[in-house]
């Protein structure tokens, strides 16, 4: 390995390590071993912990996006510098490696900079998602020691304030431009829905354009606002589902260097019948959902859940996920992007009344659960 590393954490397999240019890698044993790390004995059942864990600093934002996933007020309270303190420590002695801010809207904490530089101190690598609200010159190099900042920007031509509620566009491109002065990497969180989704490719060529190095593609989730009646309103078509996967096979090629595209972890079903075995999947960047393996959270009041849109109470979502993990039913038992997909989004499944199970928009399971009701 050319860069150092900076810390690493033993596996069964292996091992984690996390180099100096913030790259997170898996290596095998006998690497492992090359590299010194100290052996470590493991149970039979033995749990991995997560890697990544999104941790809630505030309840407060200045903005009333219709379908904020955290229910965040004008007037809600910032999580105490203290409590987030010890939870930074808490992921640190538990072998996580990526520590991801969320809110709210985190630039309203005075404190976000100081967070990021304690998470660095621990060996953990910040990152957070912002609105732009509040972002200030002075505020932007504050924040150097975040390996990213992603600016939610859902798109042009109406697409931002069809998904939101209002126009954030202006707001969001001067944070972008902003952060790239203050030489902060910049990446873009986009939620699709019915409403924007056409104007995806023109969104990625305009945020390439003005400097990011990344866009998130997000599948609209039914949490906290959105989880109404709007939701069915504001979800992909079946269509545009079969649509996003040409989509992104049109736009590989012309990414470039330095740019890249992704696809988080609940899109994965809903672009299988376009993108059909696991190989293409996994060479797209698409992998499934991590949520209570190599994902976690940890909400406003210290709790842990799943993934950010968790609301079970207690470990009830985290032990959800992971029983789902272990034993998926049909038809992900036998599906052969079950590796990949991992059956889903559970946020969306519970929403849609049918608990733990099958994400029920998936055209997969769409067609078994018609085949086992037909006569």
């Amino acid at each position: 390995m050319s860069a150092a590393v900076t810390r690493a954490r033993r596996e069964p397999f292996g091992a984690w390590v996390r180099l100096g240019d913030d790259t997170l890698v898996a290596v095998d044993r006998r690497l492992a071993d090359r590299l010194g790390l100290p052996p470590a004995a493991f149970a039979p059942d033995h749990v991995p912990g997560p890697l990544e864990v999104h941790v809630a600093v505030t309840a407060r934002c200045p903005v009333d996006c219709a379908g904020c996933y955290q229910s965040a007020t004008h007037d809600g309270d910032h999580v105490p510098f203290t409590q987030l303190r010890k939870t930074l420590h808490d992921l640190r002695a538990a072998g996580v490696f990526t520590v991801a801010f969320g809110g709210g809207e985190p630039l309203l904490r005075d404190d976000l900079g100081a967070l990021a530089d304690e998470a660095r101190a621990l060996g953990l690598t910040p990152v957070v998602t912002t609105s732009g609200y509040g972002l200030t010159a002075a505020r932007a190099r504050a924040l150097g020691s975040f390996a990213q900042v992603n600016v939610s920007h859902d798109g042009v031509g109406g697409g931002y304030a069809a998904v939101r509620g209002f126009d954030g566009v202006a707001v969001a491109e001067r944070a972008i431009a902003t952060l790239r002065a203050a030489g902060v990497a910049v990446g873009i969180n986009h939620v699709l829905t019915r409403q924007n989704v056409d104007g995806l490719a023109a969104t990625v060529e305009h945020v390439r354009a003005l400097g990011a190095r990344e866009l998130q593609l997000l599948r609209y989730k039914p949490a906290g606002r959105a989880a109404s009646l709007d939701y069915l309103a504001r979800r992909l078509t079946p269509a545009q589902c079969d649509a996003l996967g040409e989509t992104l096979r049109a736009l590989a090629p012309t990414l470039g260097e330095g740019f890249s595209v992704r696809v988080d972890c609940a899109l994965v079903p809903l672009v299988s019948r376009s993108l059909p075995d696991a190989a293409t999947l996994a060479r797209f960047g698409v992998f499934g959902c991590e949520a209570g393996g190599h994902l976690g959270s940890v909400r406003r009041d210290g709790t842990a859940g799943g993934c950010s849109f968790d609301d079970a109470p207690g470990a009830e979502g985290i032990a959800g996920f992971r029983a789902f993990a272990a034993a998926p039913p049909e038809p992900c038992a036998s599906c052969p992007l079950r590796a990949v997909c991992r059956g889903g989004c559970k946020v969306v499944s519970r929403h849609l009344g049918h608990g733990f199970a099958p994400d029920p928009e998936c055209p997969r399971v769409i067609a078994h659960r018609a085949a086992d009701a037909s006569p």
